[in-house]
């Protein structure tokens, strides 16, 4: 019996060698979930990837034949034949393009592992050719990426980081207003992998000392039930107005704390006319607001008198950025809590990610677990990652991006490695015309993804539990060696050899592997992390000692973390890192860009798509997480194929609804909109709010022959629209789409994503 970790939770495991034979959640892991459940059921699914295989138009025809990428049979070679022409194309595109016409991109959270973590390994390679175009923020919270720093001077990872401990809301929180919900689902996982589930715990014991939660959201069930939250339904979308009009009523009832704003905050002149009604004529009071939102003025009024007169935590669910004008929601939760005066005092203040990822609320420990080095780019070229159809459609063109103009570069080659674009990218039928783009596409994948099935080289990588490494998430103390559990499936090899093999092909494998195999990595670092640590006087056993242990703890700096407490004792010793060392309401710096979509301090501004701006899409889609997998994880695993309907990702809907549209619980119907379309299996909730619909994320994408627009799975992408949340931050506004739900009166077509496409023996 041997613990794994993975992204959302440690296990226990008995092997034959070559499958697992059971899974069980760690025993010290109060708060397992059945995620667990899909590793083992999809390690030999038919959709994994047994030998290396190139597209056959690509190797009939060479490079810039993308047109019959995801259309096309694919021929399965040796590992020689598919080194030789990775490493060709490589070296065909550096030498002839430059590093400028590579996109080396690994988003997604791929497997759980320190040293066989796919971005590093990836860039780590890239680097020593030379560089490649990066792709910088993220699809969970680049909107947030970009703004927070001008607003607190730390990016969402150091809020997220220091955030107050649960331990301590457990001890001290009054009011938790949970803008975007507490969500079970999301805080059971965690970058790097979480071992203990300390959430569920932690509202218990709030609750129990009569902490009240009150839930925003237009989803009434994305909280966890044990905060018995109070629902208030905004319609989505509305979230800026509804805090607009909470700050209204803490200046205009003098209940907003002056003292807390003058000593530790700059900005609020500007921003207190705007609210008043003194810029525009129109004062963001309550009323004006419920016309907005359609929550009643009395209420909004009532949380704001709350808010002020409790110990008040307010949280900030990644989600609430992913939207159009996504900034704004998150700076005004951090100008509500400043006005409320609690920030750094235990319990009060605000947080980024309570209930998104289940490291939020863990204290920092004295050092993270020891990494592959990636090495340093020299290519200068980048985009935000969200804008990667862009880039491929529009080389050359420019974009804003935080006071910059970025020239897109003319893309040659792209190659990937962890995670699936076809997962979190919008609009995909403009994303797959694209991806058509570049002249040659390559993955390191497991599965039989939708990007593996629209690319022309395909690597067969090894999964977590088919390779040794060692993981531990972020802020998580428990630090576990990960032994292989089972043999490779088919000749599937790690990434780290993948790339040793290629770049010992190009002349670089020394500068790659420093002449070190896997396990000569795993000792070497984590002799470099335990020297470290113990010059700071904290002392872990020996490499050998760990490896066999089930576990180690790395000492936690202070359990009653709280966030910028340093900042509230001690201002003019520890400043923040904007220009005014404060806390920023309004921010000189964003002004001086001059973005319409984003001006100096917080505003409302009506999104292009929410609930009564079209009479031919009449409900508003929410496109959140899913909870039977993480992301498009392991779709074909046995806990993901248990929530289908009729074999298609489920949508919910209202009882009202449904009943408007004589809708029954369980059957395919078709969601549509100007975009795409895609069929669903319905499933009829009061948990959302009427003229609401939520269809998850992460169905493998499966476009039907000739209609890419259409996917016969249930992505919701190929109805989100790829435009940016604003010309800040150009993130993704994936979370809300306007759809019209009806029944699918065809018949229902058979998926081909969950079996391999054709393959054909190499001649």
């Amino acid at each position: 019996m041997r613990t794994h970790l993975t992204h959302w939770g440690a296990f226990e495991a008995e092997s034959d060698g070559k499958s697992l034979l059971s899974v069980r959640p760690w025993s010290q892991d109060p708060d397992p979930r059945d995620l667990l459940d899909n590793m083992a059921s999809a390690q030999h699914h038919p959709t994994r990837i047994l030998r290396p295989a190139i597209r056959a138009g690509w190797l009939e025809h060479g490079p810039g034949s993308g047109s019959g990428r995801g259309n096309e049979p694919f021929v399965e070679v040796s590992w020689d034949r598919a080194i030789e022409l990775a490493s060709a194309e490589l070296g065909r595109v550096y030498s002839e393009k430059g590093p400028s016409a590579v996109y080396g991109c690994s988003y997604g959270w791929a497997s759980a592992g320190r040293f066989h973590h796919a971005q590093s390994q990836i860039h780590r390679f890239l680097n020593g050719l030379g560089g490649y175009v990066s792709g910088v923020t993220d699809y969970s919270y680049g909107a947030s990426g970009v703004l927070l720093p001008h607003v607190i001077g730390a990016s969402p990872n150091q809020v997220m980081a220091g955030a107050t401990s649960w331990e301590v809301v457990s001890e001290k929180t009054e009011l938790f207003v949970a803008f975007g919900g507490i969500s079970e689902k999301n805080s059971g996982i965690a970058p790097g992998g979480v071992g203990r589930h300390v959430a569920r715990a932690a509202i218990r014991k709030a609750v129990a000392r009569g902490c009240r939660f009150i839930d925003v959201t237009p989803i009434s069930d994305d909280t966890y039930k044990e905060a018995g939250a109070e629902w208030i339904a905004p319609i989505p979308g509305s979230d800026a107005a509804l805090m607009l009009a909470l700050a209204y009523v803490l200046d205009n009832e003098k209940l907003a704390d002056e003292k807390f704003l003058a000593r530790y905050c700059v900005g609020l002149d500007e921003f207190l006319p705007y609210i008043r009604g003194d810029v525009d004529g129109e004062p963001k009071n309550p009323s004006w607001a419920e016309n907005l939102t359609r929550v009643p003025a009395i209420r909004i009024t009532q949380l704001a008198r709350d808010m002020a007169a409790s110990r008040t935590m307010i949280n900030l669910s990644w989600s609430m950025q992913r939207q159009q004008h996504g900034e704004q929601p998150i700076w005004l939760g951090v100008t509500l809590a400043a006005m409320l005066g609690q920030i750094g005092l235990p319990g009060g203040g605000f947080q980024h990610g309570y209930g998104s990822s289940a490291d939020v609320g863990l204290p920092l420990g004295v050092s993270g677990a020891p990494s592959f080095p990636q090495g340093r780019n020299p290519e200068t070229s980048y985009i935000p990652v969200a804008r990667i159809a862009d880039m491929l459609l529009n080389p050359g063109s420019q974009i804003d991006f935080n006071g910059k103009q970025i020239t897109l570069p003319e893309i040659e080659l792209i190659y990937w490695a962890g995670g699936n674009p076809f997962h979190h990218h919008q609009d995909l039928a403009r994303f797959r015309k694209a991806w058509a783009k570049p002249a040659t596409v390559i993955v390191n994948e497991q599965f039989w993804t939708s990007t593996a099935r629209h690319a022309d080289i395909v690597l067969p990588a090894t999964m977590s539990i088919e390779r040794n490494d060692y993981g531990a998430g972020r802020n998580d103390p428990s630090f576990f060696p990960m032994h292989a559990l089972t043999e490779p499936a088919g000749i599937a090899r790690d990434d780290y050899d993948i790339f040793a093999a290629i770049a010992a092909k190009l002349g670089t494998v020394d500068a790659f592997t420093e002449k070190r195999d896997t396990m000569g990595w795993l000792r070497h670092l984590y002799g470099q992390w335990s020297s470290k640590l113990s010059e700071r006087g904290v002392e872990v056993v020996d490499f050998d000692t760990f490896w066999e242990s089930e576990k180690i703890e790395i000492p936690v700096i202070e359990p009653s973390q709280v966030l910028l407490s340093d900042y509230r004792r001690h201002p003019g010793k520890y400043p923040l890192g904007t220009p005014s060392g404060k806390i920023e309401i309004f921010s000189s710096t964003i002004a001086g860009f001059g973005y319409a979509d984003c001006p100096g301090h917080p505003v409302w501004i009506e999104p292009d798509e929410w609930l009564g701006s079209s009479s031919d899409y009449p409900l508003h889609l929410i496109a959140n997480q899913p909870k039977t997998k993480l992301h498009s994880q392991l779709d074909v695993g046995a806990t993901s194929q248990k929530s289908k309907i009729q074999g298609r990702e489920p949508i919910r809907m209202n009882p009202y609804d449904a009943a408007a549209r004589g809708l029954e619980n369980g059957q395919v119907v078709l969601v549509r909109n100007d975009r795409g379309s895609c069929l669903a299996g319905l499933t009829i909730s009061p948990s959302l709010r009427r003229g609401v619909v939520q269809l998850s994320a992460g169905a493998w994408y499966d476009p039907a022959p000739n209609d890419p627009s259409f996917c016969r799975h249930g992505n919701a992408n190929v109805l989100t629209a790829d435009s940016p949340s604003s010309s800040l931050s150009q993130a993704t506004t994936a979370q809300h789409a306007l759809v019209e739900v009806e029944a699918w009166s065809a018949e229902i077509p058979d998926l081909t994503v969950t079996i391999p496409p054709v393959l054909i023996p190499e001649r």
